[in-house]
């Protein structure tokens, strides 16, 4: 009796085992890479830092950043620059200890001419850039005093309560509203080889994507700068804003206190020793808050404008991975020790 109830315990746990088995659900593969991911359990490739593979890692840190940089280097210092700060140049003599006077004065010239000497070969397209200093536009409220509804829409949309207080005058909506609009650049440059005037280009100096996705194609300035407070330069009312590209290009604002925003391009060769006479118009205030302006002529490379940054930070970072591989070299050799000691 006892065999046979011990027999019918057995057949049983074999039946449920079997019912069990039956009713588990086979994982898919997505489903046990999940579970295998969960539970730690992924194959996985754990490579051994020895000081031979750490090494050579390093040096060939090293013999890429290395060459890079000097590359990059070289790139930046083919770009020929011609820069010229004008601002406390084109201040007439009686006004020299108090230029925020002169400039506010609208009923004083602002014209000056400067000379700028080509000292090597100049391959077009030159561009023409002004460049600004100790210029916050990256401050918090000036970024914030824009509305692009309106900029892309006009009139019809968009909330315009950032832009206060050059959102309205005299009771009238200002189009484009804003601190940054307010502000345009409004020096302009007339540049001459002898008495040939060179043509500069003034097209497609905004980026593409500004023109078509930010500035609306029907919307035309309107009631711009007719307050009281004139900030900066005016706009053609019959000109939609989407081809105003001046503007455009102001109202990409910068990171940095000191930058440069494209003007136009010459797209011609300029050559050793020409002198190019440069009549301008100093209209912009920079006085006020002690900022600079100067008129850059550039070249450029495949790699873009000057800027030795990026080549020096690839040396710097190729040198000192080639320093840290000889330091770790000598240790190795002075004090080696062998794979898998625990004593240090």
């Amino acid at each position: 009796m006892d065999l046979d109830g011990g027999g019918n315990i057995s057949s049983s746990n074999t039946s449920t085992v079997g019912l069990d088995a039956q009713s588990m659900p086979i994982l898919s593969r997505r489903s046990k890479a999940i579970y295998q991911f969960t539970q730690q359990s992924l194959p996985a490739c754990k490579p051994v830092l020895t000081p031979a593979w750490v090494i050579t890692t390093f040096f060939l840190i090293g013999a890429f950043f290395i060459p890079v940089g000097l590359v990059a280097l070289h790139a930046s210092q083919s770009v020929i620059e011609i820069v010229d700060r004008y601002d406390t140049e084109c201040i007439p003599e009686p006004f020299k200890g108090d230029k925020l006077a002169y400039i506010k004065d609208r009923s004083l010239p602002k014209n000056c001419s400067r000379y700028l000497k080509v000292l090597k070969h100049m391959k077009a397209p030159i561009y023409i850039y002004y460049q600004l200093d100790n210029y916050y536009q990256n401050h918090r409220r000036y970024v914030k005093s824009r509305s692009d509804q309106q900029l892309l829409h006009g009139l019809k949309k968009g909330d315009t309560s950032s832009c206060r207080p050059e959102d309205s005058n005299h009771g009238h909506p200002v189009v484009p509203c804003g601190l940054i609009a307010w502000s345009l650049f409004n020096d302009t440059y007339s540049l001459f080889r002898g008495t040939e005037e060179l043509k500069v280009n003034r097209k497609n100096i905004a980026w593409k994507s500004d023109r078509l996705h930010k500035f609306g194609k029907h919307v035309y300035p309107f009631n711009f700068q007719n307050g009281t407070l004139v900030g900066g330069g005016k706009l053609d009312p019959n000109i939609p804003l989407r081809d105003q590209e001046d503007l455009i290009v102001w109202m990409r604002t910068a990171a940095l206190p000191s930058f440069r925003k494209l003007y136009g391009r010459i797209e011609e060769d300029l050559d050793v020793d020409d002198v190019v006479v440069v009549h301008l118009f100093n209209n912009y205030n920079t006085y006020s808050f002690g900022g600079a302006k100067k008129l850059v002529l550039s070249t450029s490379s495949w790699l873009g404008g000057r800027n030795n940054f990026l080549g020096l930070a690839c040396i710097f970072v190729g040198s000192s991975s080639v320093l840290i591989a000889f330091i770790f070299m000598l240790l190795h050799v002075k004090t080696p020790r062998s794979y898998g000691e625990t004593t240090y």
